[in-house]
């Protein structure tokens, strides 16, 4: 969360002439539900669920940049789908500019909305301690910052050798 997905995925995309979905976005369009929905009536489980069955279907399509949610990676057999049909980038983004960009757009986010600094913090250091160990699996790991631009990920990408 915040470190740049849909953002610096929709840039990536463009300077590739690729297409870009965000699979958050992609899910709401499907159930006609905001994410935040799906989890208030039907769960994290359900919302799991249709993650999964989203990233598979995405899975089939050609010269596209997918921006995943930051739990897409860490259930069921995700990281397997995502290596298995595409190169996968993790943004590794320092916790301070998470912070820094949670606090700024916090009530765009139910599940950091009113947290304070310190909660933020223990927030980010609980989720990666989960979190982590998956997006490391990643075929690259690029430190994302304010800096990180598209044509920084293209020159990670032409340098990555299958």
């Amino acid at each position: 969360m915040a470190a740049g997905k849909s953002t610096i995925g929709a840039r990536l995309a463009e300077k590739l002439g690729f297409s870009f979905i965000d699979i958050d976005k992609y899910i709401e369009e499907k159930y006609f539900m905001s994410i935040p929905s799906i989890f208030a009536n039907e769960g994290e489980a359900s919302f799991r669920n249709k993650e999964k069955q989203a990233l598979k279907e995405l899975s089939d399509f050609e010269n596209v940049v997918i921006a995943t949610g930051g739990g897409t990676p860490c259930f069921f057999d995700n990281m397997e789908v995502i290596l298995s049909t595409g190169l996968s980038i993790y943004l590794k983004t320092p916790k301070e500019l998470l912070i820094k960009r949670l606090l700024q757009n916090n009530s765009q986010r139910p599940i950091v909305k009113g947290k304070s600094r310190d909660e933020l913090s223990d927030f980010i250091d609980k989720a990666m301690s989960q979190r982590e160990p998956f997006y490391l699996r990643s075929n690259i790991v690029c430190v994302s910052d304010d800096d990180l631009t598209a044509d920084m990920l293209i020159q990670k990408l032409n340098n990555y050798s299958v």
